[in-house]
């Protein structure tokens, strides 16, 4: 496919969502950035004005902290990262309540786990909190709850570009503007290579487009480009556009929603978009994997349930109703909500449908996971 034309494209948004990078909202003594909040926070009540919703996903707690703690570099010790977010958290929203308080526009604060992911429960209720908030024309100010998270804190997966993306998936925005210190996805790193170029449309994530990730660019946030096209590809499985841009551009988010030729955009296909119950069991976080043989594998995927015969093996100590994966031969290629616990399918494993009661003493379905609680992955 030829580049598309923005405007058209993006001529009947309503819902999006503002991902900005610990880069944009610092300076490079680490304080806080207040003219650029500022322009944000102007750009956004444009937007509200306009009739659209905004939420916006922000990274900076963590190095506010530190500022206002008096360490002078990024700790590698997690106790003293989450002391430096519970400080600067706080902070930060003052920040941002100041910079939309100069334009009517009230915020909220919103700090999520991973588990918010993986629980329908929570993500039905922040989907609906998220929803009433827009009702009544607040801005959304989410950022991960690094005060208790590790395993986010710990990760190239921290930052929030993943989380931006998982947000945006899961109230069903329309576009996801990363702003970063970097003009778009080049197929090079540009502050390595002068004469990297500049792709500033992608209509699907390759491996070839996915190698152009390469390593973190930015010293002071976490997220890189890899990060990024994770963030790309999880928007593109969910139907949600996504562009790259460099926050340093003057108005940069008016001129991104209103279709200007600038950083890269990450088109998802309409026919790219799954049903909510199918998207949100693709991203939520496993609790365990059932292994199957090639004829099970080749059944899913044609006509979608998981019968007991084909399974070949159980890992992990899962529950009935948790999100399980389903590989074969190492390679996970579906996600699905089980209905046996791990010990219970072990049992019954590689057996006919008419022995299950036999083994457990009962028989709630023929199918191990049933199709319509299946998710393919790519």
């Amino acid at each position: 496919m030829s580049e598309i034309d923005r405007k058209d494209l993006f001529e009947n948004l309503s819902r999006v969502v503002i991902k900005i990078g610990t880069t944009s909202i610092t300076n490079d003594d680490s304080t806080v950035n207040t003219v650029f909040l500022d322009s944000v926070a102007s750009q956004t009540a444009g937007l509200i004005a306009a009739g659209k919703e905004v939420i916006i996903v922000t990274s900076g707690a963590i190095g506010v902290g530190l500022l206002m703690l008096g360490i002078p570099t990024k700790p590698k010790e997690i106790p003293a990262r989450q002391a430096a977010a519970a400080v600067g958290q706080g902070e930060l929203m003052r920040y941002w309540s100041e910079a939309f308080h100069h334009y009517d526009t009230k915020v909220a604060q919103i700090l999520l786990s991973y588990d918010f992911y993986s629980d329908r429960v929570k993500y039905l209720n922040l989907r609906n909190s998220i929803g009433s908030l827009l009702s009544y024309g607040v801005v959304p100010v989410i950022n991960e709850n690094d005060s208790t998270c590790t395993n986010e804190i710990d990760t190239v997966f921290g930052d929030n570009d993943r989380l931006s993306a998982m947000v945006a998936s899961k109230i069903e925005a329309d576009l996801l503007i990363i702003l970063s210190d970097i003009d778009g996805l080049y197929d090079k790193n540009p502050k390595v290579y002068p004469d990297a170029k500049l792709i500033s449309f992608v209509e699907k994530i390759t491996p070839e487009i996915e190698a152009y990730g390469g390593d973190p660019t930015s010293m002071k946030g976490v997220g890189g480009m890899r990060t990024k096209l994770i963030a790309g590809k999880i928007c593109e499985k969910a139907g949600c556009h996504m562009v790259i841009a460099n926050s340093q551009i003057d108005r940069v988010i008016e001129k991104v929603v209103a279709g200007d030729n600038i950083g890269t955009l990450f088109y998802a296909a309409e026919e790219n978009i799954s049903n909510n119950k199918s998207r949100w069991i693709s991203f939520s976080k496993s609790e365990g994997t059932i292994s199957v043989d090639r004829g099970a594998m080749d059944a899913v995927i044609k006509t979608g349930g998981l019968l007991p015969k084909g399974v070949k093996g159980v890992s992990g100590d899962f529950k009935r109703g948790d999100i399980v994966s389903i590989e074969c031969g190492g390679a996970v290629f579906a996600k699905g909500i089980t209905d046996y616990d791990a010990q219970e399918i072990d049992k019954i494993k590689g057996v006919h449908t008419d022995d299950i009661e036999k083994i457990l003493g009962h028989k709630d379905y023929d199918n191990v996971i049933r199709k319509e609680n299946i998710a393919l992955l790519d």
